[in-house]
């Protein structure tokens, strides 16, 4: 059994780097690579943590889709909860440097994100009424509030860096006496 454990670890070490490498997306890398709206709906995208989203319902609003209900401090709660790595998809741009992004196979329920100074320009989600402990985000067309610790999840890409640079042009032959 000792044998086996490095074998294993092994194993581990090798299937986990097989994936891609997912980057965070920035201002600068949609800047410097002139990704326009074509382009960013033929991006996969990720989420770089786990992100909750609640919200709390009224008297005769019952309705549950795609979240858990769940009783908090007497309330009657509900939850969506999108997992780290959970991929999306670019829906539309509301305005200049913001995205849409679809996690769910309806286009109607996106999230929307955009650089942020603090967090080095990485597209971060976006939210009004933030304050200490939670931010209010609109998703499917409803109010959810966000907890203050998700306000750093970004969207994350697969990237693939090139070791040498791609250079054109071709390799002389040579030319030898007649």
């Amino acid at each position: 059994m000792p044998r086996l454990l490095p074998s294993l670890a092994l194993l581990l070490v090798f299937f986990s780097s097989c994936g891609p490498r997912l980057s965070p997306l920035t201002q600068r890398m949609i800047e410097d690579q002139s990704w326009q709206e074509s382009e960013l709906k033929r991006i996969q995208f990720y989420l770089s943590e786990d992100l909750v989203l609640t919200r709390e319902f009224r008297k005769g609003n019952t309705e549950i889709r795609n979240g858990q209900v769940k009783m908090l401090d007497g309330r009657q709660v509900e939850q969506m909860v999108f997992k780290r790595n959970t991929p999306g998809v670019f829906v539309f741009s509301p305005k200049t440097q913001r995205m849409a992004v679809s996690f769910d196979a309806n286009d109607e329920n996106f999230l929307v994100f955009g650089p942020n100074p603090k967090a080095g320009n990485r597209y971060t989600l976006l939210a009004s009424d933030w304050n200490r402990r939670s931010g209010s985000v609109t998703y499917a067309g409803k109010t959810w509030r966000v907890n203050s610790s998700d306000a750093y999840a970004s969207l994350m890409i697969p990237l693939k860096r090139l070791r040498d640079n791609e250079v054109r042009g071709k390799v002389a032959r040579g030319r030898k006496l007649k």
